[in-house]
Order: structure tokens, then sequence, then C-alpha cells
């Protein structure tokens, strides 16, 4: 069932909040009670909200729906930079990693016109954006669903890429030191990664500047054994200088003017 405007902005305002009354709706929206009574109906069959005996509350889903839209919009202009910058360094007919972050989302958005390509990855919504491309082959690897996170991970992810070799991968991270280690926050997706990258022939990091000089749980590459890392112009020009000492190559993505 499509969704109206105001359903639409009712879910917003439950998830936002946490709960709301049917007597604030009503009177945010300049409708009666009975109106959002039935908004908040249709949402509940949706799965959107739980009803309850004064209004509504959010459910996981929607939480977890918005908090997946929150990420892929944080510092939303410098992820495109970078994925029209990384799509220039893929070329036709090749095979291509990505995986499962906000950055590899916008490069699989921007590989979308691609003539012959084959994407292999462990993101869901990655699998969805290509899904329609006929020219584009997808190869979603197996594995768990991550809790809270739409993507694929465990044992069974990385005995997939043992028997894989791709043209290219581009990876994201949770932080980059000064020394150019790469962070994740999840062990298990560390270990993914560590799998992607040996199994291409290529490998870039893809990460925007916010998470350069930062660090996370687990270890899982230097970039300077990578072909570079794509940031934005917002590098610290102190973290810029330290990173090409160890001989990291950066290509910094210029926004689209």
């Amino acid at each position: 069932m499509n969704l109206n405007s105001r359903q639409l902005q009712i879910t917003e305002l439950v998830h936002s909040d946490g709960d709301y009354s049917v007597d604030r709706l009503a009177e945010r929206f300049g409708v009666s009670g009975m109106t959002i009574r039935r908004d908040l109906q249709v949402l509940a069959e949706e799965g959107k909200v739980v009803r309850t005996h004064g209004g509504a509350v959010a459910t996981q889903q929607v939480s977890f729906e918005f908090q997946f839209l929150a990420r892929v919009k944080e510092n939303e202009p410098a992820k495109q930079a970078i994925a029209i910058a990384a799509a220039e360094l893929v070329r036709e007919g090749e095979s291509v990693m990505l995986d499962s972050g906000t950055t590899t989302l916008a490069l699989a958005q921007q590989l979308r016109q691609r003539q012959s390509l084959t994407v292999i990855t462990t993101s869901l919504p990655i699998a969805a954006a290509l899904q329609d491309r006929g020219q584009i082959q997808v190869l979603l690897l197996g594995g768990y669903l991550r809790r809270g996170t739409p993507d694929l991970a465990g044992a069974l992810t990385e005995s997939n890429l043992e028997g894989l070799r791709a043209d290219v991968a581009f990876v994201g991270a949770d932080g980059i030191d000064e020394a150019g280690t790469i962070y994740n926050e999840s062990i298990e997706v560390g270990r993914m990664l560590e799998r992607m990258t040996a199994a291409a022939n290529r490998v870039y990091v893809v990460a925007d500047s916010s998470k350069i000089g930062k660090t996370a749980l687990y270890r899982f590459g230097q970039v300077a054994r990578w072909r570079g890392l794509l940031t934005d112009e917002g590098i610290d020009e102190s973290m810029h200088r330290r990173l090409k000492r160890e001989r990291v190559n950066i290509i910094v993505a210029k926004p689209q003017r």
C-alpha cells in the first residue's frame, strides 16, 4: 500500500519522539482524531508503528530504517564526490567488490548506468540498488544478516570470498590513523574485509574526511599496501602530510560544481 504524505510524516514524528498521541497528531495536522486513528491503523498494518491506547509508538523496524537513512545522509556531499571519483576507476567489463558502507552504496548508484559489470557485495541496499540493471550482474555473498544493519557477514561469507577473485575492491573504514592503518568497529566485519581485500587485484579505501584521524576496535589493513585512499577536501592538512609520509596514495575528490 502506498502511504500518503500525512502518513509518512506521522511515521517520522512517531519515530523521532518514540511515541505520539492521537490528540497531538490531530492538532499538528489540523484533522480529526478519527482521521488520525485511521492513519495509525494503516501504519500499524504496514508495520510502521505499533498502536497504543491513545496513539502509537515506533517499531524496531522503523527505528532501524531511520537509523540507516541517517547514516546515508551523514556527510552526503563528501560521499557523493568520493563515489563519482571512485566510479572513474572502474572499467567496463570488470568485477567489482563493494563492502556494505554508505559510501560504497553511493558508488553503486554511480555505477548503475554501466553497460557491463559484475558487482560482488555483502550489502542488501547495494544489491537492491542494482537489481533492476540488466547489464550488471550482482553476486550477493551469503552469510548471516547482521543485527541492526542491512548486510551479511560470518563464516559463510568469508568462505565464499576465498573462492573469488575480483578486478577491484572498494572498502570503507570506521577509522584511519596517521600511520594509514584502517579500522572497523566490528571484528566480524573487519575479518570479512581482510578477505575481501585479499581477493581483489586492486583495492581502494573510500572514506570521508570525518573518518581520518580516528581508530576503532579492529585493524584490518594498511592503506599504503593498496592502490589508494579516496577522500574529500575536508581532510586535515597535517593528516594529509603524515599519510603521504607513510606512502599512502591520497585521491582527494572534489565536489561537482
